[in-house]
Parts: C-alpha cells; sequence; structure tokens
C-alpha cells in the first residue's frame, strides 16, 4: 500500500501543480502536445519510481500515418504503459464517467479523448461516430475492445467497437498486447508489486481492404492476432496453446 499511496500523494501534487497552468496554456494556443506529454511522462515517472518497469518491444511495426491501436486490458496498471509505449501522440476513448475528473477530465477533453457510454447503445455508436471523424482529419487513437478489464488477466471477448471504427476511418489497426500488469495491480486491488509490463507492437492489419459487412471477421482476426500473442497464461481458455488454470 505504500507505493500506491506514494503515487496518490505526489501524483495528485504533480497534477495541481502543473494542470491549472497547462490548461490555460493549451486554451490560449490551442497546442495540446505540452498538456499531453506532461501527463504522460509524469504518470510514467512515477510509475517507475515505485519500481514497475515497462518494456516496449514491436515498435517497427507501427505504421508511419494515422493507426487505431487497439490493446487488451487486464489493469489500472496497463493503460499507463501502453500510452507511454506509443511514440506518438494519440486520444483514447475512454468511459465517460472520467471526464468528471477535475483538471484530469478537462485535460482529457482538451486532448480530444472522447467519452463513452458504454450503457447506451445510441451514445457509443455517436462516440465511435466522432473518433471516426478525428482519425480521417490526422488522429491517431488508442481502444480497448474488450471494453472493460479482464478479471483475470485472460483476454476476452470483443466489442465491435474497434473494428467498425478502423472501417469507417479506413485506416490500419495496430493490436497492442500489455503483460505482466495483472500482477502488478489486479482488478480491484489498490495494491502495488514491483514487476514488469510488457508492451509488443504487433504486426498492423489493413482495415481499408475489409468492407463494413465484414466487421465481424476483421474483429475476430484482430482478437485470434492479439491472443496469439499473448503469453499461454492470459490467452482465452480453450483458446490455442492456452495454459489452463
Amino acid at each position: 500500500m505504500l507505493r500506491t499511496l506514494f503515487i496518490a500523494v505526489f501524483l495528485s501534487l504533480y497534477i495541481l501543480i502543473l494542470g491549472p497552468p497547462l490548461l490555460l496554456y493549451t486554451l490560449v494556443t490551442r497546442h495540446v502536445d505540452p498538456l499531453y506529454w506532461a501527463g504522460v511522462r509524469g504518470v510514467m515517472f512515477f510509475v517507475r519510481a515505485v519500481g514497475v518497469k515497462v518494456r516496449v518491444e514491436g515498435l517497427g511495426n507501427i505504421p508511419a500515418g494515422v493507426c487505431l491501436f487497439a490493446a487488451n486490458h487486464t489493469s489500472s496498471a496497463d493503460a499507463p504503459a501502453v500510452v507511454g509505449a506509443i511514440p506518438r501522440r494519440i486520444a483514447v476513448l475512454l468511459k465517460e464517467s472520467l471526464f468528471k475528473w477535475p483538471i484530469v477530465g478537462q485535460a482529457f477533453t482538451l486532448a480530444h479523448f472522447i467519452p463513452v457510454n458504454r450503457r447506451d447503445r445510441d451514445s457509443a455508436i455517436a462516440s465511435v461516430e466522432k473518433a471516426a471523424q478525428a482519425m480521417r482529419a490526422g488522429q491517431s487513437f488508442l481502444i480497448y475492445p474488450e471494453g472493460t478489464r479482464s478479471p483475470d488477466g485472460r483476454l476476452q471477448d470483443f466489442k465491435k467497437g474497434a473494428s467498425a471504427l478502423a472501417i469507417k476511418a479506413g485506416v490500419p489497426i495496430v493490436p497492442v498486447v500489455c503483460s505482466g500488469a495483472q500482477r502488478v495491480m489486479a482488478k480491484h486491488s489498490m495494491v502495488i508489486h514491483p514487476e514488469e509490463i510488457v508492451v509488443e507492437f504487433l504486426e498492423a492489419i489493413d482495415a481499408s481492404k475489409y468492407a463494413w459487412e465484414e466487421r465481424d471477421v476483421l474483429n475476430q482476426r484482430l482478437h485470434d492476432a492479439m491472443a496469439t500473442g499473448l503469453p499461454p497464461g492470459q490467452r482465452p481458455a480453450g483458446f490455442p496453446g492456452a495454459r489452463e488454470s
């Protein structure tokens, strides 16, 4: 719990000290990069300060242009690891409740992150359409196809948002597999363990080759690619090579 308390206290101070002036700067200049990178690098500094290591592999698989990063989600620890590993500014589709946090919520909005109400289908569809428009205008995005954190670290079934967004925007999907984060911080736990998180970028999938009617096919291809790229203990039960509990 001491590691968690350290991050809670010092990250809060970091946000309170740097957040307001960076928000004001962004509002005045419309230049988002300083706000974005101050947030990402600040969080990663505190993550590493409590003994969590992040190893990044497969950077050569990231296309030069706009793309959709699709990552598995097992823990509160994998979000900073994945975002910190992506070597460009991205926007994220996030649950809308996160936008209500003071300072942080305003930063998400200014960084063009898009809120998603997963309980309202029409609202979720509208969020995907808004993200597709932003991608067509040149903004790369990160999405979690499972829709929520895995309870046991294994890859879950995917929602259809990732494939729908990639097809609408006509951009490649970069599968991102994150392993070890569930050992750092389990779901519903506040205890941080000093373990290593591995973030690997897999070979991109060209979504422009898929018609709208083929989004389920693309979704399954993405799921299988990520399942294959994960360690045996994080593959779905019954998937080839999965290690059963």
